[in-house]
């Protein structure tokens, strides 16, 4: 059987910058062990397989699959896959839609804006799970050598190494500028031995390169097969909870771009937007452009 893929740069309006995704439409009828070849097939950050959704109103299921395993819920196949199955239905029309994914962390809400001009497209998701931190204790000195860096680089104001997760939990790692972001020389092996080694790194400083951005970010995952990711929703999901708690945000709407990919020569642009309240964060979505760059058929 032929079914048909595409490939999408997500996070960004350029063709090749951001996060590629391989966006696999026919996937019904894969075993789980044939999705993750193919993942690894692709190599990309992540690959999504459209299958169809168990429940009538919503557009679709998704299953996310890094190189390394299965994800229940990432932000960049989130936006690429809305926008590939909103292209795939409406072709070059102008307009504007909500479409409900069905991905393992649960129903995710969608709105899509296509422009109806061939380039790329914008496509925006609420939180299906709000970021709560993760009790973990964490060895400062052992962080920094994973990353190559002096324990006296990890912190900012009032940001502080931590764990949060909004689905899939992330070690946030505050540092103390950009020139300390791009000097890092990360070491799986040792990130692995260390207390923080069973999940991914997310690394941040405030400010960017691009002057819109609120943040710089950099990501590596060694337990998902990712040596650098140039594009990460799920983490910038989790450092909202971070964003909240350490720099104590008044209630109301906040609106943040975090950059990253940088240093990979992938620039990235994620939109973040975060409704606070007294207690806590009460509604937050993410959202970013896609652009499609290429198209095929998988032969199996």
């Amino acid at each position: 059987m032929a079914r048909d893929y595409a490939i999408y740069d997500v996070f960004t309006g350029s063709r090749l910058a951001g996060n590629p995704l391989a966006v696999v439409f026919d996937g019904d009828g894969l075993s789980d062990k044939r999705m993750q070849a193919i993942a690894g097939e692709f190599n990309l950050s992540e690959t999504v397989f459209v299958r169809p959704a168990e429940n009538p109103a919503h557009t679709a299921s998704l299953r996310i699959f890094t190189p390394g395993r299965e994800l229940p819920f990432a932000g960049h196949p989130t936006v690429g896959a809305a926008v590939a199955l909103a292209e795939r239905r409406h072709g070059t029309a102008s307009i504007d839609l909500v479409s409900v994914l069905e991905e393992k962390v649960g129903p995710v809400r969608c709105a899509v804006r296509l422009t109806g001009d061939g380039g790329a497209n914008f496509a925006e998701f609420d939180l299906p799970k709000m970021s709560e931190r993760m009790d973990m204790k964490l060895d400062l000195q052992a962080v920094a050598d994973a990353l190559c860096i002096s324990a006296a680089d990890i912190g900012f104001e009032n940001h502080r190494l931590s764990t949060w997760t909004a689905g899939v939990p992330y070690v946030l790692v505050p540092v103390r500028d950009l020139s300390v972001a791009a000097a890092i020389r990360f070491d799986a092996q040792r990130w692995s031995a260390s207390a923080a080694g069973t999940m991914s790194a997310y690394v941040y400083c405030r400010g960017g390169v691009d002057h819109l951005a609120q943040f710089h970010a950099r990501m590596f995952a060694p337990d998902l097969g990712i040596s650098e990711d140039p594009a990460t929703g799920s983490a910038v999901a989790a450092m909202s909870g971070a964003i909240r708690h350490f720099d104590a945000l008044a209630p109301g709407h906040h609106a943040l771009m975090i950059e990253q990919g940088v240093e990979m020569g992938r620039p990235s642009q994620i939109h973040l937007h975060i409704e606070s309240g007294s207690a806590g964060i009460v509604h937050a979505r993410i959202g970013g452009q896609a652009v499609k760059i290429a198209e095929g058929r998988i032969l199996l």
